[in-house]
């Protein structure tokens, strides 16, 4: 035969087993078994074996072996590149080994004396695998007696190694698409099915019409431990109520899902009555409220071992909806299940909630505030009016506290408890702080052109509004804007935000002191703070809350939680202002006992800034 018909047959050869059925529905290592075995059949071959570059580029392993009168051989041989230099720069070359004297040729010879020899191979034909450009393997021809390649032969070699490459490249783009899939349909921190997955799990239970309950639960307090404690801790807390919630052992249970955040859905098949459904609600609330070990990292200063290990406890609120009751699309199901959960925690959190027909109505109200909301805020139509904050030495007004006012056009006056939560949820509180701030700059100035001189006035601040390292460069752009000095202002913040005590919170608490701000802590006694944070951030005063004060002097424990904490206090050179005085009672045991300052209504209400400029006036006249 000559080498035209051999070139044709060989070719002929590889493309009838490429086809064949079999050869297809062949996972990689099988293909290259089938390719070995058809090479070493049609150049009488003794030795025809296949290897793939590793990680590190610095050497090839052998895939598959086939060996004329053995079969194949999966062991797995091992070729270093430091040993084989010239062999290695050869293949990254994109050359073919041609080596009719594998003993003497340089680019293999250093095969010989723990390889050629052992095995009585005499001549190599080695083509390089090449993947999108990049050398991934060779395919390796080895005969026992000398032997001069034909151009067919060299050929056929070739032909195969773009095979491997063409197998090398399908094989990959399975992987990317299972990773892909994966990508889509679950989520990445608590390998849970996510959203995706779940609407096409409730379109398969909608079209087999079977009964189900679809439960949405809401963890509580996790945004309470990103800001307190930190991000990791609060994914510990995500990944640890995933699992148990994976763990469970309930009937009817079919599927658990993260729909990110905070946010689970459990699917539960063919539930017998509401009360069933209730029991498993119940059991849900208490297996999340079990408490969680949380492992982190704290400063070595406080931590001589560097590592914080912290129990905390969290709740959820759950709304159930049912199909096909409370509605038959996916769409509408994850909707009114939401609208449950959300009625859940308006309700107390930890509760449990049924979806009814009036909670589309509220939502309906909610997204309507929430639109007005917005449009206040962006109008500049929130209004702040100012409770006083009085000095106990001299009873003369220390500071004013800004507290948000809206005047809303159907409701009427509008205090922060009707929608500072809705800002909150909506993620509507950065903007609402600026608001705030902006209209308090309006009054500095509205008083300065009255000659009235105000005293510093005091403006909460929202965690979201902390972990922006941008603020203190905002806030300097709002003062400018108003021709106002940052001295002006203190800022209060609640206690759990300083937990984490994060470089971000410290380097934001100290800019805006460079500015001129000063700093306090609200509501103090209710959160998690430590004696070291207290020391190593820059307040110079705190906030009895008003829980501890509205009982005192009658009250036992309060009067000691409340001198424990003017101790404190004043043990670390910060004033105190007790906050909800109401009485005389109050003023005089806090103004017997050393507190600072006192606020309440005992004093004033919050008043709008024309009120306040007449008070202030009548004062000074």
């Amino acid at each position: 035969m000559n080498e035209t018909r051999r070139f044709t047959a060989f070719h002929q050869a590889l493309l009838k087993l490429c086809h064949d059925p079999g050869f297809i529905g062949h996972g990689r290592a099988a293909k290259l078994a089938d390719l070995t075995q058809l090479c070493s059949e049609l150049l009488d071959i003794h030795r025809v074996s296949v290897w793939r570059l590793d990680q590190q580029a610095d050497a090839i392993e052998c895939e598959v072996l086939y060996a004329r009168g053995t079969g194949h051989d999966h062991s797995r041989m091992r070729l270093e590149r430091h040993l084989n230099p010239a062999y290695f720069d050869a293949l990254l070359e994109a050359r073919v080994i041609d080596a009719s004297d594998a003993r003497q040729d340089p680019r293999t010879r250093d095969f010989k004396d723990g390889y050629l020899s052992t095995l009585g191979i005499h001549s190599m034909l080695d083509a390089p695998v090449f993947d999108v450009g990049w050398l991934s393997g060779v395919i390796c021809l080895e005969a026992l007696q000398h032997r001069s390649w034909t151009l067919p032969e060299i050929s056929l070699a070739t032909a195969i190694a773009d095979t491997i490459s063409l197998i090398n490249t399908y094989e990959a783009w399975c992987q990317s698409q299972q990773q892909l899939d994966y990508i889509t349909h679950f989520d990445r921190l608590t390998g849970l099915p996510n959203m995706v997955s779940i609407h096409e799990r409730l379109h398969r239970l909608a079209c087999e019409q079977e009964a189900f309950a679809l439960f949405w639960l809401d963890l509580d307090r996790l945004k309470t431990i990103n800001h307190g404690i930190g991000q990791l801790e609060g994914d510990q807390v995500i990944v640890e109520i995933a699992n148990r919630l994976r763990n469970l052992s309930l009937p009817g249970k079919d599927r658990i899902a993260r729909t990110g955040g905070d946010e689970f859905i459990l699917l539960v098949r063919q539930p017998t009555d509401t009360d069933q459904l209730q029991d498993l609600a119940t059991y849900l609330l208490d297996c999340v409220r079990q408490p969680i070990q949380l492992h982190g990292q704290v400063d070595i200063a406080s931590d001589p071992a560097g590592l914080r290990d912290q129990e905390v406890s969290v709740s959820a609120s759950v709304g159930i909806c049912l199909y096909p009751a409370h509605g038959k699309d996916p769409a509408s199901l994850l909707k009114h299940a939401e609208a449950a959960m959300y009625h859940a925690k308006e309700c107390g959190r930890g509760q449990v909630q049924f979806f009814n027909s009036s909670l589309n109505d509220d939502a309906r109200s909610s997204f309507l505030l929430e639109a007005q909301l917005r449009s206040a805020i962006r109008n500049g139509e929130l209004d702040v009016h100012y409770q006083p904050i009085i000095r106990t030495s001299d009873g003369a007004i220390h500071q004013l506290e800004a507290l948000v006012r809206w005047d809303h056009p159907e409701h009427g006056m509008l205090q922060p408890a009707h929608f500072l939560e809705l800002a909150r949820s909506v993620g509507l509180m950065a903007e609402l702080g600026s608001a705030v701030l902006h209209r308090a700059c309006q009054h500095l100035r509205q008083a300065e052109h009255a000659g009235v001189v105000l005293p510093r006035v005091t403006v909460n601040l929202a965690p979201e509004q902390l972990l922006d390292p941008r603020l203190p460069e905002h806030f300097k752009a709002i003062y400018t804007s108003h021709g106002i000095s940052g001295d002006n202002f203190d800022f209060e913040l609640t206690e759990d935000v300083i937990t984490g005590d994060s470089e971000v919170l410290q380097s934001v608490l100290r800019r805006l002191v460079s500015q001129g701000a000063r700093l306090s802590i609200d509501d103090f006694g209710t959160g998690y703070s430590s004696l070291a944070r207290l020391k190593q951030l820059p307040f110079d005063k705190l906030k009895i809350d008003c829980s501890f004060i509205q009982d005192i002097p009658d009250d036992a424990d309060d009067c000691a939680i409340t001198l424990s904490i003017l101790g404190l206090a004043h043990g670390l050179d910060l004033a105190v202002v007790a906050e909800g005085v109401e009485t005389q009672e109050h003023e005089q045991w806090l103004t017997d006992r050393g507190c600072d300052y006192l606020q309440g209504y005992f004093y004033s209400k919050p008043v709008p800034m024309q009120s306040l400029l007449r008070d202030l006036a009548r004062r000074a006249g």
